[in-house]
């Protein structure tokens, strides 16, 4: 939960993870012990299973699955016909990928899945593997499919009620089905592919050329759609206050009278996952808040308030700001910032994660779904990898805890619609990301007390103007950056020498990427002018229009 930004090594042996943090010549372990096993759906929840032939966008089909209200799950390939039979899922999705069926070592799966009476829809390769698998024929296609393209819809019953007659669909495929199995019919096509679409009616089986989960099959929801509910029978009823009640019970027969230990950094994950632990378990839950001095205007004041106000959570905070300001002192180096923040995350949580009576046998985390699909746990057929590090920010040397990960299905805007079910206020479900280092990395040069204290000012005032703009939701992250340079200016009738602050606004949905926000520039005047004048100390305000890549989105 406290969110890291120095070294960490993952190491697995069994079902024991070891955590190596490395601070300069120094390093913690901790072991936690990895009780996780296949990905189950909250019981009693209709859910639909999507294998993962390594497409790019596998993720969006499960999350056009969840749009329409059923839960779905990413799994590997070789799962097989009685892990299917355990789960019983409404129905199957076999995702694209960049094989060809021909290719020594393509991904497969067991041909028994289609001999459970479970509708299938195969998309892409998906489409090519299951007439493969089922006795039809593909080749390489004379014309390769990239891009748009016009399809002709024949039969409009089921898959494609209430979609236009020439829908526009996004192709991507060197290969294509030119003889069905027994049992089909070709449902759409386009000049180039005869079968585009195919249907067995009987036995509920679809598969379709192109790619209807992304956004350039305008119609591509209303496709998966009336697969789920005419092909599939599924109600569409998952929401999320059935997940929290599942959720709260799963949590609770697993603690049992055991205590659970949660790293609070005020984002919105730790925020979630404590506020759902709190729900679940009450006073058995540990949180720790950890004040680095480092930290935005009233970010102490809002965290205590929102929990101790709010949950019954037993709530510890320590200042531990003059600390590390100490340790900051004389520090001009970004990368020495981030190490010797980090060693001190490490010293004070482990102090306080030993004044806990009793001890804790549980570590909360707050692994999100897409860390799961990217480590391949539970996924992509091996449990070797599992994505800590984005969480884990110090931990007591030799410590064993097991870990509670409530929201590793969940996807970042569930967690957000799940904080809203739980209760949280706006201002944390929606608040932007917050570095680990904190303010350390926007205060560029040597940290010291005046610097963040003129920081927050203006950070204030900027997120102020951009909540006032009705700009807060559609930005991605915003922030405020002192810079080590003073400029010359005027203000009254006198001459300045002050501090030039950049502002900093981008636009992102991944953040791998991210291009500069296109403020208004009334609302820039506004911030401009309102730094200017009520923070005492600056008199220069820059706009940072700079992309990732080249840029990076922090500074520092």
């Amino acid at each position: 939960m406290l969110q890291c930004s120095f070294p960490l090594e993952v190491r697995k042996q069994g079902a024991v993870v070891e955590l190596s943090i490395g601070i300069g010549a120094k390093s913690r372990t901790a072991r936690v012990t990895d009780e996780a096993m296949t990905e189950r759906p909250p019981q009693g929840t209709e859910c639909v299973l999507i294998l993962d032939f390594g497409s790019q966008t596998a993720q969006l089909i499960a999350r056009r699955v969840r749009e329409a209200g059923v839960f779905s799950l990413l799994v590997s390939p070789s799962i097989s016909p009685a892990e299917v039979k355990e789960i019983a899922p409404k129905g199957i999705i076999l995702s694209g990928g960049p094989s060809s069926v021909f290719e020594a070592g393509a991904p497969t799966c067991a041909p028994e899945l289609f001999t459970l009476g479970i509708p299938v829809l195969g998309i892409c390769y998906g489409m090519q593997l299951m007439s493969h698998l089922l006795g039809g024929r593909v080749q390489s296609a004379a014309h390769r499919e990239y891009g748009r393209a016009k399809l002709e819809v024949q039969d409009a019953s089921d898959f494609f009620a209430g979609v236009d007659a020439h829908a526009t669909v996004w192709m991507s495929h060197g290969d294509q089905v030119v003889a069905m199995p027994a049992g089909f019919q070709p449902i759409a096509s386009t000049t180039t592919c005869a079968v585009s679409a195919m249907r067995d009616r009987a036995r509920r089986f679809y598969g379709v050329q192109f790619h209807p989960e992304v956004t350039h099959t305008p119609q591509g929801g209303d496709m998966i759609a009336n697969f789920l509910f005419k092909g599939c029978g599924c109600s569409g009823s998952w929401k999320m206050s059935d997940f929290v009640d599942a959720e709260c019970a799963r949590i609770q027969a697993r603690v049992g009278s055991g205590r659970v230990i949660c790293g609070l950094s005020g984002g919105v994950d730790s925020s979630v996952v404590a506020a759902l632990l709190a729900k679940a378990i009450g006073p058995q839950l540990v949180c720790i808040f950890v004040d680095n001095g480092l930290l935005r205007k009233n970010e102490r004041e809002l965290v205590e308030t929102t929990f101790r106000d709010h949950f019954d959570v037993d709530l510890r905070v320590v200042d531990a700001s003059k600390a590390f300001l100490a340790d900051l002192a004389g520090i001009e180096d970004p990368q020495e910032k981030r190490r010797r923040i980090g060693h001190r995350f490490i010293t004070v949580f482990s102090e306080m994660a030993a004044s806990i009576e009793g001890g804790a046998q549980f570590l909360a985390q707050g692994t999100l779904y897409p860390d799961v699909i990217e480590s391949g746990h539970g996924h992509a057929g091996t449990s070797a990898n599992i994505k800590l590090h984005h969480n884990v920010g110090g931990l007591p040397e030799d410590l064993e805890f097991k870990l509670i990960e409530p929201m590793r299905l969940l996807f970042k805007d569930e967690v957000r619609a799940l904080g809203e079910v739980l209760g949280l206020p706006p201002q944390v479900v929606w608040r932007h990301p917050f570095p680990g280092p904190g303010l350390a990395v926007r205060v560029l040069g040597e940290v010291t007390t005046p610097k963040l204290d003129l920081l927050r000012e203006c950070d204030l005032i900027l997120l102020e103007e951009i909540v006032a703009a009705n700009l807060y939701r559609s930005t991605s992250q915003v922030f405020t950056v002192l810079l080590p340079v003073k400029s010359v200016g005027v203000m009254g009738d006198g001459r300045t020498y002050d501090s030039v602050v950049a502002v900093r606004s981008v636009d992102t949905q991944d953040f791998m990427t991210a291009d500069w926000s296109r403020i208004p520039y009334d609302v820039l005047a506004t911030i401009s002018n309102r730094i200017i004048n009520e923070v005492k100390g600056v008199n220069r305000v820059v706009y940072d229009i700079s992309s990732k890549p080249p840029a990076t989105i922090e500074w520092e």
